[in-house]
């Protein structure tokens, strides 16, 4: 085998292998991802940067256990709840995730359409219908996998943030010194942030979302069949690590390039509260600057993240919410089934996404919007990953692949942080 030709097969080798939790780390820095990344750059500067490195492990932990669920029990999340715990937490919980998502569907809509105003001056409302019935059109009579391929390459622009690291004068040092030095305030705009920045980061929605597309994943693979327990190697298991440890670390990564972005950019320069979709867009002029009309350049770039990032994640939070309930109520679920045979499924989507874009009815500020959606997640959370880390630890559900010390710890870790984080958030105001 010439250089060339090995080169290549070990690079089509490792794009096979990515999977359900790439496309998780991408979704993850969704629309509310960038504005709450955004919001703390500007306002705190880099004393939140520490946040991107000391929730990796978390993050990684966590999706990892829920990819695990799902890949074991040949189920998504809610049906383990509903077999082997009580049907009134099971209840409690897709009751919270379907109201933080529908809103977080809404708040992601009007981004965009606040995306586009800010390069064309356009008509809301008519904006957010025609992205509402392009995502459902989309969603429902494309095959997912050939969706989220497309997708792929609109979200390639979030790496203008790490491009726009190399240009722009900044104190690597006291960079340096931010990302691994935890710096903390106890005022609640900094626990305000801090619990956005946890709840964007580690959200209910992803939970759910990666347990079931390890099952699509195995049924598109024929380990699956109906009514059976999985029938997987052990290679399996280390491929599900692999792929959601590379899109955990894509995912902190472009969120570390945004604080470290709008931090340089935005917060020593006087502007310490993004109002706008055109406030987040001056972060990026530094890339463009040395082009005509690099205001305008920088807004198009920052639109089309905006907008290729909410085309990906609003289907994975409507899947999400679809995922959870058709589990629990024993729908058909799966995003590779046609309408005629998923009514159920398919409906919880269409009706998520259409309740979505009645919020952006109510005439709300979409950046501060999607900064309260980012709060909301991170105490919906908390719950939620109590039950993940009961059910990642009993023997009985998940056999020789329960959680391992390791695991653990770093699970427990997400939890008490993430509920510590809440309860400050309640009793400091």
């Amino acid at each position: 085998m010439t250089p060339h030709k090995r080169k290549h097969f070990f690079l089509k080798k490792f794009f096979r292998k990515m999977g359900p939790g790439v496309i998780t780390g991408t979704a993850d820095d969704d629309p509310s991802g960038i504005a709450t990344y955004s919001q703390t750059g500007a306002q705190f500067g880099y004393a939140q940067l520490w946040t991107a490195l000391f929730m990796l492990p978390m993050q990684i932990a966590i999706q990892e256990s829920c990819a695990r669920i799902g890949a074991v029990t040949g189920t998504g999340i809610a049906a383990v709840i509903k077999e082997y715990y009580s049907k009134k937490v099971l209840y409690l919980i897709v009751s919270l995730l379907l109201i933080a998502n529908t809103i977080n569907i809404g708040v992601d809509i009007g981004a965009m359409a606040a995306a586009i105003d800010i390069v064309v001056p356009v008509n809301m409302i008519l904006t957010t219908l025609i992205f509402t019935i392009t995502i459902l059109a989309l969603e429902i009579f494309i095959p997912y996998k050939m969706y989220s391929n497309i997708l792929k390459w609109l979200c390639l622009s979030l790496f203008a943030y790490p491009l726009t690291l190399f240009i722009i004068q900044a104190d690597w040092l006291t960079i340096l010194k931010a990302t691994f030095i935890p710096h903390f305030e106890f005022n609640f705009e900094f626990i305000m942030i801090l619990t956005g920045l946890l709840g964007t980061t580690i959200s209910p929605y992803l939970f759910f979302w990666q347990a079931s597309q390890e099952v699509e994943e195995e049924k598109t693979r024929h380990l699956l069949k109906e009514g059976k327990k999985p029938r997987f190697r052990k290679l399996f298991i280390r491929s599900l690590r692999f792929d959601n440890f590379i899109g955990m670390v894509f995912s902190q990564a472009g969120s570390w390039a945004i604080v470290v972005t709008t931090a340089t950019v935005l917060h020593t320069h006087g502007i310490t509260d993004i109002k706008t979709a055109a406030d987040a867009a001056k972060a990026l002029e530094p890339l463009v600057q040395t082009f005509p009309h690099a205001g305008l350049l920088a807004k198009i770039i920052f639109a089309t993240g905006i907008i290729g990032l909410g085309l990906l994640s609003i289907p994975v939070l409507a899947a999400s919410s679809a995922y959870a309930l058709g589990d629990t109520l024993k729908w058909k679920v799966g995003l590779n089934l046609t309408l005629n045979n998923a009514h159920g499924f398919y409906g919880t989507i269409i009706l998520g996404t259409l309740l979505g874009l009645t919020i952006n009815f109510m005439h709300f500020n979409p950046i501060k919007a999607l900064i309260y959606t980012a709060v909301l997640n991170g105490i919906v959370a908390v719950p939620l990953i109590l039950i993940i880390i009961l059910i990642g630890r009993n023997e009985k559900i998940m056999g020789e692949y329960k959680n391992g010390l390791l695991s653990n710890i770093f699970v427990w870790l997400t939890f008490i942080c993430m509920a510590i984080s809440a309860v400050l958030l309640i009793f400091i105001k």
